[in-house]
């Protein structure tokens, strides 16, 4: 996988504008800036940084169309294409292929807490539903629902499901128990930006990174370092972005897009609001992020 889509995989956040609407115009727009970093080898709509679980089906397919026709054939365009539903699943999956994205990426299906049996099926059912390739995405923080290795490992027979997104923060060691259980050639992203360090090292492909929005320079460097052995290297660029990370989850935050939005505005790019019932970032949340930013020259310089 990591030579057709690549290593670093950048989930762009979804402008909504102040009345709260998507802004498909920005969109396009941001996804060229993000390809102006020179830093992503592949781009993701409406993954969950792209919020897309307060948009509906024509807002997801809008979204998707819309990074699509900005980023062309530069990159691999991936689509997040889960739903609650397996029927919903499918339909957006097979409308993500008929705008030409490169990969679906399905996360797992979430508040209904299906079984592990219900769970196979409905990624079965899913890939089959499309000619794509599949990325699935675990992050059991969300959907409640976690992808056992067992599952995983039949999973990884279906011939178009052909790597994971593993939100391993909750469980670190459950990415060694996934590349034991999948055959060669299976590739494991990790999904967390705290745990690049720690989950490469066990073996895992690359990265998801949406605070590679802000630091993709950095991140990519990181990667390269763990996949060329250069550990002393790897570990100072860790301990440089990590407290930007540590930034994203101010005053108990769960879900770090508010701020991950907020680092992106001082970074250069307006991308707007959260979508309710996200709240914006405060302004002493904002000062914090600017402090921690500037401290690692990531802010834009009109900042």
């Amino acid at each position: 996988m990591a030579r057709s889509i690549g290593k670093l995989l950048i989930p762009m956040v979804t402008p909504f504008r102040s009345d709260g609407e998507v802004d498909l115009i920005k969109a396009g727009e941001l996804a060229k800036w993000i390809l102006r970093t020179k830093s992503p080898d592949s781009i993701i709509a409406g993954g969950t940084t792209g919020e897309f679980f307060s948009m509906n089906f024509e807002e997801r397919a809008g979204l998707i169309q819309s990074v699509v026709s900005a980023v062309g054939k530069k990159i691999p365009v991936i689509a997040g294409t889960g739903c609650a539903s397996t029927r919903e699943t499918e339909r957006l999956t097979r409308e993500a292929e008929r705008i030409g994205v490169d990969m679906a990426m399905v996360v797992g299906p979430y508040y209904g807490q299906p079984d592990q049996k219900g769970i196979y099926d409905h990624f079965r059912k899913v890939a089959g539903s499309t000619s794509l390739p599949v990325m699935l995405y675990n992050i059991p923080l969300f959907t409640g629902v976690n992808i056992e290795p067992e599952t995983l490992k039949r999973l990884s027979r279906i011939d178009n499901v052909v790597a994971i997104k593993e939100e391993s923060g909750l469980n670190p060691l459950q990415s060694t128990r996934y590349l034991l259980s999948v055959p060669n050639g299976f590739s494991v992203y990790v999904g967390d930006d705290t745990m690049v360090l720690a989950i490469l090292a066990q073996g895992g492909c690359g990265c998801v990174s949406g605070g590679a929005q802000i630091c993709g320079g950095d991140m990519k460097k990181l990667i390269d370092s763990i996949h060329s052995s250069d550990l002393k290297r790897a570990q100072k660029i860790n301990e440089k972005i990590f407290p930007l990370f540590e930034a994203f989850y101010q005053n108990g935050r769960v879900n770090p897009i508010p701020l991950v939005k907020a680092g992106i505005e001082l970074a250069g790019f307006d991308v707007g609001p959260p979508r309710s019932p996200l709240s914006p970032a405060t302004p002493s949340e904002v000062r914090n992020l600017r402090k921690v930013m500037k401290e690692r020259n990531y802010l834009h310089t009109s900042q």
